[in-house]
């Protein structure tokens, strides 16, 4: 009786223990987190400003000014479009990348990956400002293209709207992608050269291998980055601000800039503001609980 009497004492101890280390969390989580969700909520069903916020009527006239909005409905079709573009791109160089790097014949393994790693490493005000410097009409870039004949003059091309889209999907490009090496070459050191050595011997050259063996056994960090990438995108802002200020005209303003402009910028809204941004929350977990659905294999 007494042993019994000590072990439920013990287990009751170690739940104890468990709840002390989880509590703490949780209230952060809830805090931090799922409160803001339903305070801004609330906020979309709101109009006004300051301590004059009142409920708007009709209660959802938020949402419904977003499908008259064409700056806001311009500001969806501009972060889509770096989100089927730029991901892919991004996301396909990183796992080549990754290959490359987790060849155990190469030399000098970790500088190579330091210096793709070191883009996610800077900051993201400089980074665009390097860009923007890069890109100006007497940058590096038109420098080049008139030195090689290919421009007689340089181009504006954070003045026009197809070319400043082109130089926002680059420099993320270039920030991104060796972030999202590190994942996949974390994935792939996981994988025993074995099992690329019998696939050798049974015959299989480099491409069947790749598509046969390090994508499956990468595909549950293919989706986490996936996710990440799009949760990320969706609340594209530094680029948007920094790079082009989104403009020419917003031809390249995305979401959370817009979101960001109608808070502070311009005549402050904060429900429209936050109707805007519950928005786009939604957006990413509907698209997140998709791709957890569609690489979930499990029974």
């Amino acid at each position: 009786m007494n042993s019994n009497k000590k072990g439920m004492t013990l287990v009751a101890k170690q739940k104890a223990a468990g709840w002390a280390f989880l509590t703490p969390a949780t209230l952060m989580i809830v805090v931090m987190s799922f409160y803001p969700m339903v305070r801004a909520f609330i906020i979309s069903l709101q109009t006004g400003a300051g301590a004059n916020m009142r409920f708007a009527e009709p209660i959802f006239s938020n949402y419904q000014r977003m499908l008259a909005d064409k700056v806001f409905i311009k500001s969806i079709g501009n972060t889509f479009l770096y989100l089927l573009i730029q991901v892919p791109i991004m996301l396909i160089l990183a796992i080549l990348l990754a290959q490359l790097l987790n060849n155990k014949d190469l030399k000098f393994k970790g500088l190579f990956r330091t210096c793709v790693f070191l883009p996610c490493a800077t900051s993201l005000v400089s980074y665009a400002l390097i860009f923007r410097s890069l890109f100006a009409q007497e940058g590096l870039i038109n420098s080049i293209l008139v030195k090689l004949h290919i421009l007689e003059s340089g181009y504006n091309f954070l003045g026009n709207a197809f070319s400043a889209k082109i130089v926002i999907i680059i420099a993320l490009v270039w920030r991104w992608t060796g972030y999202n090496m590190v994942f996949y070459l974390s994935g792939l050191q996981n994988i025993e050269y074995s099992v690329y050595e019998a696939a050798k011997i049974d015959g299989a050259n480099g491409w069947k291998t790749f598509w046969g063996i390090t994508v499956p056994l990468l595909k549950p960090t293919i989706i986490m980055t996936f996710i990440m990438s799009i949760n990320g995108t969706l609340q594209l802002f530094d680029e948007s601000v920094n790079l082009t200020k989104g403009g020419p005209a917003n031809a390249t303003i995305t979401m959370s800039h817009y979101v960001y402009n109608t808070c502070f910028i311009n005549v402050p809204n904060f429900g429209y503001a936050s109707a805007m941004a519950f928005l786009i929350f939604i957006m990413v977990a509907v698209l997140a609980f998709i791709n957890l659905k569609v690489g979930d294999t499990r029974d």
